[in-house]
This record gives structure tokens, sequence and C-alpha cells, in this order.
């Protein structure tokens, strides 16, 4: 065997042990259909791709996203958002229940754009109820559309510029997509979306809390994420954070299957608090019950002033 196969061979060996060390913090979801050495694959996977972002130059980062996340479905074929088998009738039940938090913001006059719009299922149904609606997404490989409502664009971006005119938006919307973006690049996503707002739309984000995490695949393994979610938030981080890009005011929303309402900041502020206070295990438990999740699962709505 040559030196460079017996090198390849024991670098095999040794991911192999150490995968078999790999011991899970957390029962697996209900909703996990996969095989345990198929999650740890997962966080192998993402780790390594994670760490080649957090330690990217800012000027590298522009094309990186769109590679890294281009790889991670290209070296999983087993991961969640491609093997999912959903029906005409659960993407849209799930569209749905987004729709169902930013329906009070969207009129028939309105421009939506939605970041990190995925398989576009969002962007299609509210196209039905607004003027224009531009997608937008750093990769292509879960967009499977072919053709598009006349009022509906799709747009690559970098993971922060957004490719729209500014002042041009009524509402902005992000689900699960600023936990992915490294700490400067959330910077300047929010400027750029800041920007591309008219006086008087918003900015409608959907992130999971800090508080509750992690929530990427390292979970399983992590008290803190580890993997593509970059850097998740508490409420307040969050606040400062729209404050600095010039928002006027924060709202925050709870609820769940489509039926939001609004709650106040204290009391979101309240719940991380208490969390904070419990040893690890306890919090992971009571974070995932249903009241907790409605709380906590953050949606805020910053809103840039006439």
């Amino acid at each position: 065997m040559s030196s460079i196969a017996q090198r390849a061979s024991g670098s095999r060996a040794r991911v192999e042990k150490r995968r078999s060390r790999r011991r899970f913090l957390r029962p697996l979801l209900s909703s996990e259909t996969r095989r345990p050495e198929e999650i740890i694959e997962h966080y192998e996977v993402e780790i390594e791709l994670a760490d080649r972002l957090r330690q990217a130059l800012d000027d590298e980062r522009p094309t990186l996203y769109s590679e890294v996340y281009d790889e991670l479905f290209r070296s999983l074929p087993h991961h969640p958002q491609l093997t999912r088998k959903e029906s005409d009738e659960e993407r849209e039940a799930r569209a749905e229940q987004q729709l169902g938090l930013l329906a009070r913001f969207l009129h028939r006059s309105s421009h939506l754009m939605e970041i990190g719009a995925g398989d576009c299922s969002l962007s299609l149904l509210a196209s039905e109820q607004c003027r224009k609606v531009t997608a937008v997404d750093v990769s292509t490989v879960v967009t499977e559309q072919d053709s598009w409502p006349d009022n509906v664009r799709f747009k690559l971006t970098d993971g922060t510029q957004m490719p729209v005119v500014p002042g041009s938006v009524d509402v902005a919307y992000s689900d699960q997509l600023m936990e992915h973006l490294h700490e400067n690049d959330a910077r300047a996503q929010l400027d750029s979306i800041f920007q591309s707002l008219r006086s008087g739309g918003c900015y409608v984000c959907v992130t999971p809390n800090q508080v509750a995490g992690p929530w990427d695949v390292s979970m399983y393994f992590d008290e803190t994420a580890r993997g593509l979610h970059l850097r998740e938030y508490r409420a307040g981080e969050l606040v400062d954070r729209f404050t600095a890009a010039g928002f006027s005011r924060v709202e925050f929303y709870a609820g769940g299957r489509g039926h939001y309402f609004r709650v106040p900041r204290l009391l979101v502020k309240a719940a991380e608090r208490a969390l904070l206070a419990l040893p690890y295990g306890l919090r992971s438990r009571v974070a995932l019950t249903l009241p907790m999740r409605g709380l906590l699962g953050i949606r805020a709505v910053a809103w840039k002033d006439r």
C-alpha cells in the first residue's frame, strides 16, 4: 500500500473511531427519522463546514456561504431538507402557518422579500396576496421551481447584501436564517435589510432562542451551537442589534401553528432568565415543552419609522 493510501486509510479509521465514541446529550426528536450513525455523520460534516465559515476572512465569506451549503447537501444525501418527502398539501400547510404571522403586516400592494427562501413555498403562496415577492437565497440546490408567477422573482445573494432596489420593500421576512450567519455578516445583513425597506416597513425575523438551544444538529452533542448555527441569540441581544442597524422599535410575538399574538418584551426576557437559572438538562427539557417553545421561539418584528 502506498504512503498516501496508508494515510488516507488511517484518517478514515480515526474518523470512524471518533464517531463511535460520540455520545448523544439529548434523546432524538420524535420527528427524527435518521439512524444515529447518519446523525453523527451530519454532525461531523457540519462542524467542519461551520469552522470553515467561522475562520474565513470577511471578504472570503460572501462566496463561501453558497459553497458551504452546496457541499453540505452534496455530502449528506440523507440530510432532512433533501429527504423530507412533503406532499403539496404539507408544504402549503407549512407556508400557511408562516403566513399566519406575516399576514397582519401585508396588504395587496405590498412588496414582500423572503430571505432564505429555500423551496419558495411561502413566496409562492404569498404571491397570491401581494403585489410583488422577491425570494432570496444563497443556494439553488433546494429550490426546484421551474416556472414562476409573474409577480415572483428568485435572486441569489452572497448572504449579506439584499439584491433589491433600496427603499423598495414593504416587508422583509426570514425564518431560521440569522443564526446561520457569521456575527460580522449578521450585522452587515441587518444593515442591508434596513436599507431595502421603505419608511414604515418592517423586518419579521424568526430565529431560535439561544437559551433553549442549541437548535442545529449539535443539539444532540453540545450545550452550545457548534454547527451551521454560527450564532444563536437571546431576545435582548436582537433588540440591541436591530436598534444599532437603525430600526426604531421591536415587537415580539408568541404562538405557533399559524396563531400568534404580541407579547411584552419583559415577559420573554423573564422566561429566558428563569430558564438560565436551571441546570442544562432540566432547562433543555422545559424548553422543549409546547408553552415554552411558543413563547421563546423568537419572532421579532423590527420597524423602520417613517
